[in-house]
Parts: C-alpha cells; sequence; structure tokens
C-alpha cells in the first residue's frame, strides 16, 4: 500500500508545506472520525485534473465501517464522483441527498474541502454505514454535533493546529473520556466514561453546568498538577493542548481542542484519559532501568577487585610463563569490566560501542610489551549494540589487537612505528571487521585452522558459536603483516 508522501509526489502538485498540513490532519482525525461514527478518505487532486487519488483513510472506533476493504491508493476518475468535485471547486462542505450502496449497506457521504492558507488542498469523504440506523442518544447526537463543528473548522482552514496533534501514545481518544465545555468553560456534556474518571478524582455529583476549570482545581492538589495558566488555558478550552494532572491515586491526560466552526470560539471538545496505570509502569520501568545500572556497576566493581587480584598474584610468580598467564587473565577480565562499566551509565541496554573500542585500543596499547610503540587507528563506526553482543565482542577485538601488537612487533627494530588499522563496515543486517598491521605476519607454517592457541581458539569459539559469524586470518594482500576479518550478524 502507498503512502501519502509517495501518492503525493507521484501524482499532485502539492508542496511540502501542503504535505505537512495533511499529515497533520491525519494525526488527530481520528477523533474526527470516532465524532462522526464515519470512515474518513482523503482524496487528493490528481495533478493533470483527471479526477482524485485516495491518500489515506481512517475507520471509526465507535461504529461500523462504511470500508470493509482498503482505498488508499486507488484512483477515482473527473466525473465519478461529483460531491468531490464540488467540495473541491466550491471551497465548501457538500452533503448528498440520497445514500450510496456498497455491497448491500446504505452509506451517506459527506464531502469536506481540506483549506490551508485559503485555497483547497485535498477533500476529505465522510462515509458513515447507515445500516440499523436507530434514533440517536444524546452522547451520539453531542459526537455528530462537534464532529460538524470540526468539519467546518478544516473546511476554513482552521484545524488542525500547527504544533499540536494526538497520535503520541498516552493522547486520549473519544472513548477514553468526552466532555464539551461552552465559550465559558462550563460543561454541556459529559459521556459517562469522563463522569467516572472525575469521580474517581473525588466528584461526587454531576459534572454538566460546573466551571471544569474550577473543579479540577478543588479535586486536584496544587503539587499534582499543571501551572495556574496552563489548567485555565486547557481545561475552559481556550488553548488546543494537552496537560497532565493527579489525584493520590488516579493520573488524567486532558486534552482541549476549542472549537470555532465560524471563526469565534463556541467551546472546546475536552478529552481525558485515564493514565494511573501507564504511570505505575513508567515508575517501575525507572526503577528496573536504575537497579540494572546499579547491577553493571557492581559487576564491574568486582571484576576491576578480580583484576586487582590478579595483577598482584603476578607479580609474586616467579615463572615467566605463569606471570604471563596471569597478566593475559587480568587483560581480559578488564575488557569485560570496561563494557559493563559503559552499560551502567547507559540508560538503555545497549552501548556505543564506538567508545568501548576505543578505550580496549588504549589498555592494549598501555599493557602491550612491544619492542617498538604502536599507533591504532579506527576508521569507520560500530554504532550501538545490544549488551549481550558489546561483551562478546569486546573480548574478541581485545584478543585480535593484542595478536597484532604484540606478534607483529615482538622483536622490530628499535626506532620504528608499528601501525595497526581498524576498519568497521556495519550495513544489510552485517557487521564487519577487519584488523590489519604492518608487522611481520603469521609466522611460517601456521594454519589458523589447527592452531591451539588459547587467544586464537577464546577468538574463533566467540566468534563463531557466540556471534554466529565468520573469522578469517592470513597475510596482509599487499605489503608486510598479518590481517583478522571478522563478519558477524546483527538482529
Amino acid at each position: 500500500m502507498p503512502t501519502l508522501l509517495e501518492l503525493v509526489r507521484s501524482h499532485t502538485d502539492l508542496d511540502e508545506d501542503d504535505v505537512s498540513w495533511l499529515q497533520l490532519l491525519q494525526a488527530d482525525w481520528q477523533i474526527v472520525a470516532d465524532l462522526s461514527f464515519a470512515d474518513l478518505v482523503l482524496w487528493l487532486p490528481d495533478r493533470d485534473g483527471h479526477g482524485f487519488w485516495a491518500g489515506a483513510q481512517m475507520r471509526p472506533t465507535t461504529g461500523p465501517t462504511a470500508y470493509v476493504d482498503d482505498v488508499v491508493g486507488t484512483f477515482v476518475a473527473a466525473g465519478r464522483r461529483p460531491l468531490l468535485e464540488e467540495a473541491y471547486a466550491s471551497g465548501r462542505l457538500v452533503r448528498e441527498g440520497d445514500p450510496e450502496w456498497r455491497d448491500e449497506v446504505p452509506v451517506r457521504v459527506e464531502s469536506i474541502p481540506v483549506v490551508r492558507a485559503g485555497r483547497v488542498i485535498a477533500v476529505i469523504t465522510r462515509n458513515t454505514n447507515l445500516h440499523g440506523v436507530r434514533t440517536p442518544s444524546r452522547l451520539e447526537l453531542t459526537y455528530l454535533q462537534t464532529a460538524d463543528d470540526l468539519s467546518q473548522m478544516i473546511a476554513a482552514g482552521h484545524f488542525p493546529v500547527p504544533g499540536a496533534r494526538s497520535d503520541h501514545a498516552d493522547s486520549p481518544r473519544v472513548g477514553d473520556g468526552f466532555l464539551r465545555v461552552d465559550a465559558f468553560g462550563l460543561v454541556t456534556y459529559a459521556s459517562p466514561n469522563a463522569l467516572s474518571l472525575y469521580r474517581r478524582l473525588g466528584l461526587s455529583g454531576d459534572l454538566t453546568g460546573l466551571d471544569l476549570a474550577d473543579l479540577t482545581r478543588r479535586l486536584v492538589p496544587p503539587r499534582r498538577r499543571p501551572d495556574e495558566e496552563t489548567l485555565s488555558a486547557v481545561l475552559a478550552g481556550r488553548a488546543h493542548r494537552d496537560t497532565e494532572l493527579a489525584a493520590e491515586e488516579v493520573a488524567l491526560i486532558v486534552r482541549a481542542v476549542p472549537l470555532r466552526p465560524a471563526g469565534e470560539r463556541i467551546g472546546a471538545l475536552i478529552l481525558v484519559r485515564d493514565v494511573t496505570e501507564l504511570r505505575r509502569r513508567d515508575r517501575e520501568l525507572v526503577t528496573k532501568d536504575a537497579t540494572i545500572r546499579e547491577i553493571h556497576h557492581r559487576v564491574k566493581n568486582n571484576l576491576q577487585t578480580v583484576a586487582a587480584l590478579l595483577r598482584l598474584q603476578a607479580r609474586r610468580m616467579d615463572s615467566p610463563g605463569g606471570r604471563a598467564a596471569l597478566q593475559e587473565a587480568v587483560r581480559r577480565v578488564g575488557t569485560i569490566a570496561v563494557v559493563h562499566e559503559m552499560l551502567s551509565q547507559a540508560v538503555e541496554e545497549d552501548v556505543d560501542f564506538d567508545e568501548v573500542a576505543d578505550r580496549l585500543v588504549g589498555m592494549v596499547v598501555e599493557v602491550s610489551t612491544a619492542a617498538v610503540p604502536v599507533q591504532v587507528r579506527r576508521e569507520g563506526s560500530f554504532g550501538r549494540l545490544p549488551s549481550e553482543t558489546a561483551t562478546t565482542l569486546a573480548m574478541v577485538l581485545t584478543e585480535v589487537l593484542q595478536n597484532a601488537v604484540e606478534h607483529g612487533y615482538g622483536d622490530a627494530a628499535a626506532g620504528t612505528t608499528g601501525h595497526v588499522e581498524m576498519r568497521v563496515r556495519r550495513g544489510a543486517g552485517r557487521l564487519t571487521i577487519g584488523v590489519a598491521d604492518d608487522g611481520h605476519g603469521l609466522p611460517d607454517g601456521f594454519d589458523p585452522e589447527t592452531s591451539t592457541g588459547l587467544g586464537l581458539s577464546i577468538v574463533r569459539t566467540l566468534v563463531e558459536s557466540e556471534l554466529g559469524g565468520r573469522l578469517h586470518l592470513g597475510d596482509r594482500p599487499q605489503g608486510s603483516g598479518a590481517v583478522a576479518d571478522i563478519d558477524v550478524p546483527l538482529t
């Protein structure tokens, strides 16, 4: 199914500002669909004047749909939908007298011109399924009246409102709680859900006729509500925005949409949503995140303690081989500690691995026993990696870099400088790393496939078993030195 932007670019002459207006309208038109009990379809004028393209559609959550199938991307030729053409040409709402019949269902159609900066840029059709029509309740009549007001605002270019949109995760919807206030902020209608929410705040009677802002001041403690200017602007319906307020056990999001179908504000639509459970989960997540970071911090401290103990033991060793083995253990423990230190500072359970890699490079160079100074240069970016991948890859890189520094320049001539390049490429779901040095290269007769060295065994096991990747060792194609190529998938 094509997107709105793709259809605009392919078939219309609308500019970027027009597209931004339509996208802003899309962010809020679920409200219109629910209040109308109707499907909305956005029609885009063809650049050659041959008809209209269906750019987007929205089904109501409050009533039956009039469109069983998706219509986005379909084309209606000129002359096939007179209501579309009349609304587009005249810039005014057009209602059909007799209903259309679709799949044996009667559908009433209304065309609403979408106006921006004084010109019509598209048309919305409001399609109401009339099957099983009955006498509407007061709630339904209020919904429909509010939908008509919003439709007139769309046709006059007063809706949507730049900078205000309701497509974020916790934004209130019509079914959550609906109130309508007049120009003075007095409640003229409250849905049963809205009334229930205010009773949870402590209201004992009805909402109708009450000043919503004054009532909320009485029910909500000052420390749990917004500043006075915001409270008055939203609950009196003067500002198109939302705010959050709470009592001891209840948290609400309140959103106001001022209504001015003829230009002057006649009142406002107020939507309220109970977000008590969402806020409780948010607090739990914050607590869990803090706990996880604290665990990483403690693991890092414990690993550093282990490394310090191993370092002390190494100093007491008389055997050069034993001392070297303990020093390698210190380095490996320190590598894991670096990753846990980064995780203890991160908000999310992944890390910026570029910083980890650069710290590992510094650590390897610092503890190097190579005969000459060695410079390591990184080219490319690892990006952010999950903690499990980061820990394993850190171990792999440390071993590979250590081998390049120690074995590539073990007996280099004095006065020379070694150079190690780490090339990183990330894309298409894979991460490739090449570590190349300009040292001696692999020893004569060395076979990476049959080597039993501890460092190489660790690297091969981690790359193939833990990361599900591939490892290749060999001499550089050009010049002296060796190269290690690592290719791992990214999920």
